[in-house]
């Protein structure tokens, strides 16, 4: 059997992820899809610990209530079907330890529906005041086909404009991958 290391987008973003969130922790998955990263959350933040989960389409909000009760984790999580623009108003500011974003469209959904430029940065703006000193934010950029460039594009001028004192971006493209591979980014609140 085969045991080399993978090195996709999700897996590097999800052993960041794994090495940070704690049992009692407050985080967020900002684009709920099929729910794998909001049951994720919900493991590990354990029976003291809260998840919130955002998607704008049902298909999605449903497919991650079935994952999280298969599991018997859906008392650990909120699901909201709205934008994640709208993550501010249901938390207070400086309280969550995690963050995460898959941008682009459902898998195995409508190819049609994805995330865009106009509720994303304010996405991402509305989570980095949620951000307790100390937390991330990850995100992968999934771009191309349906998607185009200009959401990727976008994000990837105003990322740069954070403040360098007050958050660390780091970027991690794949630079000898063809086809539009996806873009994990960690935003680090703190230096």
């Amino acid at each position: 059997m085969d045991r080399r290391p993978s090195f996709s987008a999700l897996d590097i973003i999800s052993k960041v992820i794994r090495e940070h969130v704690r049992p009692g922790d407050i985080c967020i998955d900002a684009t709920a899809g099929r729910g794998n990263d909001t049951a994720m959350l919900c493991e590990l933040v354990g029976d003291t610990g809260h998840v919130l989960a955002f998607d704008i389409q049902e298909d999605a909000i449903s497919s991650t209530r079935t994952l999280l009760e298969e599991r018997n984790l859906l008392s650990r999580a909120e699901l909201h079907l709205e934008s994640h623009s709208e993550m501010g108003k249901y938390l207070q500011e400086e309280t969550v330890s995690c963050i995460t974003f898959n941008f682009g469209w459902l898998p195995k959904g409508d190819h049609n529906i994805f995330t865009k430029k106009e509720t994303s940065i304010p996405a991402i703006e509305a989570g980095l005041k949620l951000l307790s000193d100390g937390g991330i934010m990850t995100l992968i950029l999934y771009y191309g086909r349906e998607t185009g460039f200009e959401e990727k594009d976008a994000l990837l001028s105003y990322l740069p404009t954070l403040d360098s004192s007050k958050y660390t971006v780091v970027e991690m493209p794949f630079v000898n991958r063809s086809n539009c591979p996806p873009i994990p980014i960690i935003i680090f609140k703190g230096r």
